[in-house]
């Protein structure tokens, strides 16, 4: 029984869907400050690493230590106190979608303050936010009611 299982899934392909799915969250890279990582377009969050961040854009990776967050805020507009360091793209401003996004503030490896501006999808939103302030040990910053009620549920 179990070998005609595993017959039948290998001839729908199945392993290889799974084996090609990727582990964390898709998101997409709004803005940012870190140089040679790619600050717009989509990336791949992984917080299944106990002490780093991976955020994945193709074949570049930044990986944050969840020990130099020092910033955690979530809100359906991006906050004002980054937007002097990140690039908004002027459409995103005009848009009236609810959209999700989390600015993360870090120290980087030459001890400068760094800053990530991620738009998450709805359905992925609050498990984001629980697994960053339990990975860092940082509560989140809601930047309206409406996040906070998004955001808590």
């Amino acid at each position: 029984m179990v070998r005609t299982l595993v017959v039948v899934l290998a001839a729908l392909g199945l392993p290889q869907a799974l084996a090609a799915a990727e582990p964390g969250f898709k998101a997409e890279l709004v803005g940012g400050t870190p140089g040679e990582f790619p600050t717009k377009g989509s990336v791949r969050l992984d917080l299944s690493d106990a002490d780093t961040m991976l955020l994945r854009a193709g074949n570049t990776e930044l990986r944050v230590s969840y020990r130099k967050v020092n910033t955690l805020e979530y809100g359906q507009t991006v906050s004002r106190r980054y937007a002097a360091a990140v690039l908004i793209s002027p459409v995103l401003l005009l848009s009236k979608a609810r959209k999700h996004f989390v600015t993360l503030g870090f120290v980087d490896a030459e001890g400068k303050q760094q800053a990530l501006v991620l738009r998450v999808d709805k359905g992925d939103i609050r498990s984001v936010l629980a697994g960053l302030e339990a990975r860092t040990g940082r509560r989140v910053e809601f930047l309206d009611d409406e996040a906070r009620k998004a955001g808590k549920g």
